[in-house]
């Protein structure tokens, strides 16, 4: 998916929680955010949560993100972690996310600082898997990054359902 929002989960339509997985496919290790939510599908979710490739990002994800109370977003970032570093953060404006390595790090933050304009005030977690930059094309991700997917996927997993329990998480430190 390379530009425009797949939603793969006609069966959610009131949930309360959007995954959403952002990424490029054809960049590698950019689009682990997409190969976990592909992995989270197979998995058994809680009725409250809808998974979403949004591709690229930009203002197609509006609209499903303004009907969850809730928006998970996975996505790559390029900040100087070791490979497959996995943070969950807590953002509220575009400021506060991390380097990316696509045109979708404009969108996909233009589109948080719009909720803001509108006056609405999301709950957005973040999981950031840090990569390095990309050498060539490929719509592989990396063994180490195919590996871990299962463990980024029960990550988020965790966090989702702790949230459709009631549970206030914190982000981590």
């Amino acid at each position: 998916m390379t530009g425009r929002a797949q939603d793969r989960s006609d069966t959610r339509r009131d949930a309360r929680q959007l995954i959403l997985g952002i990424g490029n496919l054809l960049m590698g290790d950019e689009g682990v955010g997409i190969h976990v939510l592909n992995h989270l599908e197979r998995a058994e979710l809680p009725a409250s949560v809808k998974c979403l490739d949004g591709g690229t990002g930009g203002f197609a994800l509006l609209e499903p993100m303004q009907a969850a109370e809730r928006v998970v977003l996975i996505d790559a970032t390029v900040d100087g972690q070791p490979l497959g570093t996995l943070q969950r953060l807590r953002p509220q404006f575009s400021r506060d996310y991390p380097p990316t390595l696509t045109a979708h790090d404009i969108g996909l933050k233009d589109l948080i600082d719009a909720f803001y304009l509108l006056g609405q005030h999301p709950h957005v977690n973040l999981f950031a898997i840090s990569v390095a930059l990309p050498g060539e094309l490929s719509t592989e991700l990396s063994e180490e990054l195919a590996i871990r997917v299962p463990q980024f996927a029960d990550q988020v997993l965790e966090d989702v359902r702790a949230w459709d329990r009631g549970e206030q998480r914190c982000p981590a430190a």
